[in-house]
């Protein structure tokens, strides 16, 4: 038994039976996931013109992402090629689509949103959400909103190379009087991005104002095809964090193998809303050269 199964399994003993339409079977590893979607290459638009969707953002300018670099650091690539990274994060992604979009959504307060934490920092968890929005972005039927929400270390436009004057901060703030105006169009055609924005002193009031869950809302529900990854601080010793947690109806806690400590696991998935999909992924797992699982195992608590 692993690691992660065995801080689930002391998880589930201290939460209370949840009602049967609710529960969903565990999943052991990441090649049980589901392989009915389809996926095909993101569109990349050869252009700086700002692609329009509907009234979001249509006049702001278009983040360029250097997809050839990030292919060269590591992360997923936007093509169709069967890279071992690209298909671990296939399968990643189709569990987390079909907890979105499947039975188990109707279970769920805003399904479509997926925050990725980790228990502390320096455990993966922004290399995660962009790999994870950048998977998505593939699918013919789907597209991805990627914010950063991580406000006292923003880092999602530091991996990705890109600078924005205004961010979710500034939204928060008052100084931005639509969520479309910080909302970036990019030239990978179905992703797009809210970065943090500057930090303020005020980040975790913020954060839990009404105007926040009145932008979750908008954002969870005015596409209907639009997933959502939120990467958030960690969630120990975090208070933005635990914010966050109330918005979201799935998470994904980033560990890594052989560093990450079980009684961090546990005050981890502590801090979660019991009531999410909450799954796992295993970073920097040592296998051997005969396992087919690639780096990454994916593990999801029962609700059972």
């Amino acid at each position: 038994m692993s690691t992660i199964e065995r801080a689930l399994s002391k998880q589930k003993k201290n939460q209370k039976v949840a009602p049967e339409s609710s529960s969903t079977e565990p999943v052991d590893s990441v090649e049980q996931a589901d392989e009915t979607a389809t996926t095909s290459a993101p569109v990349v638009k050869e252009t700086s013109t700002p692609a329009v969707e509907q009234s979001d953002n249509s006049h702001k300018k278009e983040l360029y992402i250097d997809v050839e670099d990030l292919e060269e650091r590591g992360f997923v690539s936007i093509d169709a090629s069967r890279r071992r990274i690209n298909e671990e994060y296939r399968a990643i992604k189709r569990k987390l689509l079909k907890n979105a979009f499947g039975p188990l959504a109707e279970t769920l307060t805003n399904p479509n949103i997926i925050m990725v934490s980790s228990a502390k920092p320096g455990e993966g968890k922004t290399f995660t959400a962009i790999n994870l929005a950048l998977s998505i972005a593939a699918e013919k039927d789907k597209t991805v909103l990627l914010v950063d929400a991580d406000v006292l270390r923003p880092n999602v436009s530091k991996t990705l190379k890109i600078k924005t004057d205004d961010g979710l901060m500034e939204y928060l703030l008052d100084e931005k009087e639509d969520i479309s105006e910080v909302m970036y169009n990019t030239n990978i055609d179905k992703l797009r991005i809210i970065p943090a924005g500057k930090s303020h002193h005020l980040s975790t009031e913020l954060l839990a104002s009404g105007k926040m869950q009145d932008t979750i809302d908008e954002i969870a529900n005015r596409y209907p095809d639009r997933i959502v990854i939120i990467d958030t601080p960690p969630l120990i010793g975090i208070n933005e964090t635990a914010i966050l947690t109330n918005f979201a109806g799935q998470a994904v806690v980033v560990t890594v193998e052989g560093r990450s400590k079980m009684v961090d696991i546990r005050n981890a998935v502590g801090q979660l809303n019991p009531d999410m999909a909450i799954g796992f992924i295993v970073n920097k797992a040592q296998l051997s050269v005969d396992d087919e699982a690639g780096y990454y195992g994916y593990y999801y608590a029962s609700k059972d």
